[in-house]
């Protein structure tokens, strides 16, 4: 038997899995992005202090003044590389976070219409049992008039 309610709910519930699916797949690409971000900025500290030992060891054996300058100058463009790296985590990080919030809500929404839809099936099978119950009641009651009227027949 075709349920347009039902119908409509499957057809709900359908929208709310591929919204739930969609948003899945966006935090992965913001998970994917911000790990890719922190391994970058893991990379040029690891690198800066590397770059900061050689040059302490270099400058302990004697160094001109336009060396010192461009250490200097490099490092003060690696510091800015190390910010921009950060400042691009920290917001590929809230945007993980706003990613797993809106995961959240379509799984809490998907959830909600299978339960409908489950609450549905089941009240239109309490309501099928009512109506077969009252089938059978009625049948009953009318095997019980065809028979009383029979018994009454047979005495008079």
């Amino acid at each position: 038997m075709h349920d347009p309610e039902l119908s409509t709910l499957h057809a709900l519930l359908d929208r709310a899995t591929a919204e739930r699916d969609r948003c899945a797949a966006d935090l992965r690409r913001a998970e994917d992005l911000s790990s890719h971000q922190r391994a970058q900025g893991r990379q040029l500290a690891d690198y800066r202090e590397e770059y900061t030992q050689r040059w302490s060891r270099q400058f302990g054996q004697g160094g001109t003044m336009e060396i010192v300058q461009c250490y200097q100058s490099f490092m003060q463009r690696l510091d800015e590389a190390m910010s921009l790296v950060h400042d691009q985590l920290q917001r590929s990080e809230a945007t993980v976070a706003a990613r797993r919030a809106e995961l959240t809500a379509a799984e809490l929404r998907t959830a909600s219409v299978r339960k409908l839809i489950e609450r549905r099936r089941q009240e239109r099978g309490r309501v099928q049992a009512r109506v077969e119950q009252k089938l059978g009641d009625e049948a009953a009651q009318a095997i019980v008039r065809r028979t009383q009227g029979r018994g009454l027949s047979l005495h008079h």
